[in-house]
């Protein structure tokens, strides 16, 4: 039991230090790269929030940015001040266009919404496995995004959020990333996440012990939304959004995160998450410069580079090292410098 105890405080410990430690890089950077490290461990509470689900079901969702999006609606519409609503959110429903909420209001409406609505689809969606399971979600996300983007009785419909106050410092990204970890490492750990690994490696075993393969994977997948809209929350008060803004391109690039880290660990989330922020972020000045100086040569960066080597590096990640690069295992002192993952069984231990 101490043994157990001792290697679970390790495992948490390992995520929680990498995103300190992220954050105290941020706040000896310069305030034009402050904002890198922001986007970073607001993308963390993103992937992780996915891992809930994914990682501990098995079962690939192409729609958790729908969570995303409508936590990120919840809480700019809200934290919007009542006096400016009218002059770009004009249809709003009353009860909205009459509310306005502080940050920390928004934030608990958003991961409130972000659930509810995750209640809501998974109803029906989690008898689903394998590619029904990844269409139906995917048509979620579609659904969504179109009518965020034409029904303006809930937010600003194709034009840009606008007076949403910016409250997502690196402090409150670094809370917010760690609250997410924290929670994602707890529901892991309990009697629920770990019937539901059970599902995962074999379903048949589950259900012959009494596991119920349709509530476990809709406990995930409420939890999961629920953090989604956490991050969604953060998301809108850290940068001007529009509904396209939370739709395909965050979509692949949250699902290349977990799976260039490691799909079936907390660790490999959050690693995946930081590595490839900070590739992204490189990318994105190199593409704002038009080229890069590369061993002594001018390279050109043309626009869109940084989603052409994201899916090459993921692409040969899933070729060389299918676990990602922390193997889909949780960090472990004995691990260090250890490369092979371990046996299926045990991880999902």
């Amino acid at each position: 039991m101490r043994r157990d105890a001792g290697r679970a405080a390790v495992q948490l410990a390992a995520p929680v230090t990498l995103v300190a430690a992220a954050a105290l890089l941020g706040a000896t950077a310069s305030r034009a790269n402050e904002i890198h490290f922001i986007n970073a461990l607001v993308a963390v509470s993103m992937v992780v929030a996915l891992y809930v689900f994914v990682g501990n079901s098995g079962v690939l969702s192409f729609g958790h940015i729908s969570f995303v999006a409508v936590g990120a609606w919840a809480a700019g519409v809200l934290s919007v001040p009542e006096q400016e609503k009218p002059a770009f959110m004009p249809y709003l429903f009353d009860f909205l266009a009459e509310t306005t909420v502080g940050n920390v209001g928004s934030l608990v409406a958003a991961a409130a919404v972000g659930g509810a609505f995750a209640l809501v689809v998974g109803l029906p969606l989690m008898r689903l496995s394998g590619l029904a399971a990844g269409i139906a979600t995917f048509a979620v996300l579609e659904i969504t995004n179109n009518v965020l983007r034409y029904y303006e009785k809930v937010g600003p419909g194709l034009n840009t959020f606008s007076s949403v106050p910016e409250t997502t410092d690196l402090a409150q990204a670094a809370v917010g990333a760690l609250a997410v970890v924290v929670a994602a490492f707890a529901y892991q750990r309990s009697r629920f996440g770990r019937q539901l690994r059970a599902t995962r490696e074999d379903p048949a075993a589950a259900r012959a012990v009494g596991v119920s393969i349709y509530r476990q994977r809709l406990g995930a997948f409420v939890l999961s939304g629920f953090l989604a809209g956490l991050a969604g929350g953060l998301y809108v008060h850290f940068l001007p959004i529009n509904a396209d803004s939370v739709y395909l391109d965050l979509t692949f690039i949250t699902l290349a995160m977990l799976v260039i880290g490691g799909a079936t660990s907390l660790w490999g989330a959050v690693v995946g998450a930081l590595a490839v922020s900070a590739l992204d972020s490189l990318l994105a000045n190199a593409e704002a410069e038009g080229a890069v100086e590369l061993l002594g040569r001018t390279l050109d960066v043309p626009a869109g580079t940084r989603i052409v080597v994201v899916s090459a590096l993921m692409a040969l990640v899933l070729v060389l090292r299918p676990g990602g690069l922390t193997g889909g295992r949780e960090f472990s002192l004995a691990s260090l410098g250890r490369l092979r993952p371990r046996p299926a069984r045990e991880a999902a231990e």
